[in-house]
């Protein structure tokens, strides 16, 4: 189906409520499952990950309670340890809950059987299998790599060093830093460029929130020492910034403004508030209230040159911005680009050309110059934040047409409505349904 934007007639000014952090959302339903106590967690991104997670917890023994309409679940967590030493565990779509459920798991004496749709079950969790082997675990059968298969948990994970070669590596480690504080030794991580990576600080910044200490040795190495124990406590979910940061695009490209209700920039543990930043050298104006955060554009948006050290999820909704700028704008890459990452490029490039631009890509940067652009039939190549991008430029482009609109109404069924409403001064309420 194909959906027609229409330009707005002139800048955009609007206060939108976005859903919280789907990264956080998971790990502090996790945290709040391990610790000691009772705790509220609120401005949850509910989606069907979530709600995988919260299953499996019933099914483990763990008495959680997710209200879908206020955003919260109120959580009585078990310890470090599950109640249930015996269950069968869904994980959905989610490989990240598979991650979750099974470090979890693995560090509590039990049996416990994990599986998921065809989807999941070809996708290998051999690295993180290896390491929990090591750490005590057994898998029946025992050369399983991927999903269904049952798991027999020890006691406590053994801690030690965990050594990881490659900086794309740190994707699956996130859960193991989650169960570290219980374990009978610390833990030692050491990787490649340990602190260029998000979701491994991120990670770290939720074990302080939740009252564990790190020590960090030095940028490539850090340690859990034990035994630590997760205190519980009520926690709000920060507004999702990859998110924002489209409708902070708009404000960028109609010298508009936006304001994210909620939204902390100093205090976010999200990496994406790093977009702020950029939006600031390309000329716009970012404001920090205690309602939130606002951005206000600029009628002469410069170009900007960055050197990434990690792909940006936000990377898309900084490249439609770029051709409105008065000079071109160069993103450098420091870090081998994961294949995903180089096809959403070449996608991103081949629609920018069909509007009229110009663009280079080489095999670690990408370059965009300002021109005129003339609004055409564009495809989102089944990639929601390139539906999202282009929708932005179709803000003031007139004639842009989305061809499939997909996977971005699956995701977000409202988004096309709600680019109907930046032209009228209210607040806009968003609501995300699931994400497979």
């Amino acid at each position: 189906m194909q959906q027609i934007i229409n330009p707005v007639n002139g800048p955009i000014k609007a206060s939108i409520t976005v859903p919280g952090s789907k990264t956080i959302s998971l790990r502090a339903i996790l945290l709040a499952a391990l610790a000691e106590g009772v705790s509220e967690i609120s401005g949850i991104y509910v989606n069907s990950a979530i709600r995988a997670l919260v299953n499996a917890l019933h099914q483990l023994g763990i008495v959680a309670q997710l209200d879908e309409e206020a955003k919260s679940c109120i959580i009585a967590g078990g310890g470090g340890k599950f109640p249930k030493r015996q269950a069968t565990l869904w994980c959905d779509h989610s490989k990240a809950v598979a991650r979750f459920l099974l470090t979890a798991c693995a560090a509590t004496p039990g049996v416990y059987y994990l599986d998921g749709p065809a989807s999941l079950r070809k996708q290998s969790l051999s690295q993180l299998l290896h390491i929990l082997y090591r750490q005590g675990m057994q898998l029946i059968p025992s050369d399983a790599r991927k999903l269904p298969f049952t798991m027999i948990g020890a006691d406590s994970l053994e801690g030690g060093e965990i050594n990881l070669d490659q900086a794309e590596q740190h994707h699956f480690i996130s859960g193991l830093i989650l169960l570290a504080p219980y374990a009978r030794s610390p833990f030692t991580f050491t990787m490649p460029n340990l602190l260029d990576q998000p979701d491994i600080n991120l990670t770290c910044n939720l074990l302080s929130d939740f009252g564990v200490m790190i020590h960090r040795i030095h940028q490539g190495q850090f340690m859990v020492p034990t035994p630590q124990r997760y205190q519980a406590r009520d926690y709000e979910i920060e507004p999702d910034l990859t998110l924002a940061a489209y409708y902070f695009a708009a404000a960028a490209i109609t010298n508009g403004e936006i304001s994210i209700k909620n939204g902390k920039r100093a205090q976010s543990r999200q990496k994406q508030a790093i977009f702020l930043s950029w939006l600031e050298q390309m000329g716009c104006h970012v404001h920090e209230t205690a309602n939130g955060i606002t951005v206000q554009g600029t009628s002469e948006l410069r170009g900007i040159e960055l050197q990434l050290s990690y792909f940006s999820s936000t990377l898309p909704a900084l490249l439609a911005i770029a051709p409105f700028a008065k000079s071109a704008s160069k993103i450098t890459f420091t870090c081998p680009l994961k294949e995903k990452e180089t096809n959403l490029l070449i996608a991103i490039k081949a629609e920018l050309t069909k509007l009229g631009l110009h663009i280079d890509l080489g095999n670690n940067f990408i370059e965009v110059l300002p021109g005129n652009m003339k609004g055409c039939i564009v495809s989102t190549h089944h990639n929601h934040r390139i539906a999202m991008a282009l929708s932005m430029i179709g803000l003031k482009v007139p004639e842009m047409i989305i061809a499939d609109d997909k996977k971005i109404t699956k995701i977000y069924p409202d988004f096309f409505n709600i680019l109907q409403k930046l032209n009228e001064k209210e607040t806009i309420p968003i609501t995300l349904q699931d994400v497979k």
